[in-house]
């Protein structure tokens, strides 16, 4: 049991202080809603002008896999709360602080550390949970990998253990394509820990982001809840567009908001974990899950009462949580399409007149051809309707060279 935080008055000795590692276009959006709440928060990424730095009350800029340098910046700052939000991250040092009572980690630094490495949350899912999952090897070598793709069979898929939004993943199709795969995953991981996972393909319907909130109840307790289901679509193992609700059949929505209920709790913590499932009829397969929002997520800033940002905002500082759905509705993604720095935006007046309709620019200083710089966001009276409608808009939205 634990008493709802007070909240103080940001740069003053009363101020609640939370400190984001990693500060893209997700953390930009807890960020924006912290600062709501009257929290001062201090951003940290590993280049300047990240679009959270934008926002925040102070900035770094670190290399947040350097434990030490991390240490130094914690203790400098005495953030109350410590809220990672990518996975390259020395997450044994926010152990070690936690362990000591010096930080409080969102949502446990256990978690940080298991869902960093694709093979801790996989081993903890299928061998201790006993989830089902995709069948799955582990390699550290060429030799290696070449085994466990032929354990899984092809096609399979491969992907470094440390990583995200599809860097370093290769889709094997024979034998012959392991060598590049291997090579592909060494350059892509965002630690170069020399270690991918092979996975076996499953026959699925589709896979889905199930947004599962762990929040206090008035009691004081921990309570779960779950936004609607949000479908998605990726390329190259990055969305590139989803939206929300997708229907499931009842049965195979109650499996999954089992599996994520019980990944979660045993994570354990308070915030948003984005679980990733993969559905065919009412059968249900964990994927992955992130111990905070999630990149397919950004629909839910157009179709929930709460976005995921401000049911992360909230739920972290012990404040009650409302998942309830708003409309139906879609994201699409923008690219950069260019290599450059400071780039410009034209059409986005076209892209807001299309009916139900909004744009997020991210800000981020530097474009490249398949960097997300943007999101187009819209709502409608179906699923279709919106995801034609976000397409719609992303495509109006045309990336050129910055001017001086």
């Amino acid at each position: 049991m634990t008493s709802p935080r007070i909240l103080g008055t940001p740069l003053s000795p009363s101020a609640t202080r939370a400190m984001l590692l990693g500060s893209g276009e997700l953390g930009k959006e807890v960020i924006i809603s912290l600062q709501r709440l009257g929290v001062e928060v201090v951003a940290v990424d590993r280049y300047p002008n990240a679009p959270g730095h934008q926002v925040a009350h102070r900035a770094h800029v670190i290399d947040m896999t350097d434990g030490a340098a991390l240490a130094a910046l914690i203790r400098h700052e005495r953030p109350h709360l410590v809220i990672p939000e990518i996975e390259a991250i020395a997450t044994d040092t926010l152990a070690e602080l936690e362990a000591a009572g010096l930080i409080t980690c969102i949502p446990t630094a256990r978690a940080a550390q298991l869902t960093m490495n694709r093979e801790g949350i996989r081993r903890l899912a299928a061998e201790e949970l006993g989830l089902a999952t995709s069948p799955y090897r582990f390699a550290s070598s060429l030799a290696e990998l070449e085994a466990a793709c032929a354990a899984v069979g092809f096609p399979c898929v491969v992907k470094p253990v440390m990583s995200s939004s599809g860097k370093g993943q290769s889709k094997l199709d024979s034998a012959d394509d392991v060598r590049a795969a291997w090579d592909h995953a060494a350059a892509g991981g965002r630690v170069d820990a020399g270690r991918v996972i092979a996975e076996g393909f499953i026959d699925f319907d589709y896979e889905i982001t199930l947004l599962t909130v762990r929040s206090r109840d008035a009691g004081g307790d921990t309570e779960t809840s779950f936004c609607e289901p949000i479908g998605h679509r990726q390329v190259q193992g990055d969305y590139v567009e989803s939206w929300q609700p997708h229907p499931m059949a009842p049965l195979a929505l109650e499996r999954a908001q089992e599996i994520a209920a019980k990944v979660t709790a045993n994570l354990g913590g308070l915030g948003v974990f984005g679980v990733e499932l993969f559905v065919k009829g009412d059968m249900v397969w964990f994927s992955e899950v992130s111990p905070r929002p999630h990149d397919t997520g950004m629909v839910t800033m157009a179709t929930q009462v709460q976005s995921e940002f401000e049911l992360h905002a909230k739920a972290v500082l012990g404040l009650p949580v409302d998942t309830a759905l708003r409309a139906p509705g879609a994201s699409a993604v923008i690219y950069g399409q260019l290599d450059a720095a400071g780039i410009a935006f034209e059409g986005v007046a076209e892209a807001l007149r299309v009916p139900g309709a909004d744009i997020r620019l991210f800000g981020k200083p530097e474009s490249f051809a398949r960097r997300r710089m943007g999101v187009a966001l819209a709502t409608a009276s179906d699923i279709e309707t919106a995801r034609e409608r976000a397409r719609e808009a992303a495509a109006q939205i045309r990336p050129v060279p910055g001017h001086t």
